[in-house]
């Protein structure tokens, strides 16, 4: 698939819950799901959906390179132009909130 010319900022996190352990989900902070401020995640099982920020990094902890590269792969074959970033800018992320509340 052709690489998309928009960079989407992504973080990828581990999950530590017991029943999802090590499971590795990207999430895109800035790719706002619906009017709750959710963003867009996405995950093996289930692939793309909305993701609670808050919730997502208080059940995970970072991925490590070698841990998200083959989802960073899958990604990127589906077109992601990705840039991996550690945390949302908050500043930034309520600006697209804003956007999709002024729809």
């Amino acid at each position: 698939m052709k690489k998309d010319d928009y960079i989407t900022e992504v973080i990828f996190r581990k999950w530590n819950r017991k029943a999802f352990k090590n499971d590795i989900v990207a999430l895109f902070p800035y790719e706002i799901e619906d009017f709750s401020g959710n963003c867009m995640g996405y995950e093996r099982v289930g692939q793309h959906g909305g993701a609670n920020y808050t919730y997502c990094i208080s059940a995970s902890v970072p991925a490590k390179a070698e841990e998200y590269n083959s989802l960073k792969i899958e990604l990127e074959s589906l077109g992601y132009n990705l840039k991996v970033i550690n945390k949302r800018n908050y500043d930034k992320y309520l600006t697209e909130l804003n956007k999709i509340n002024k729809q």
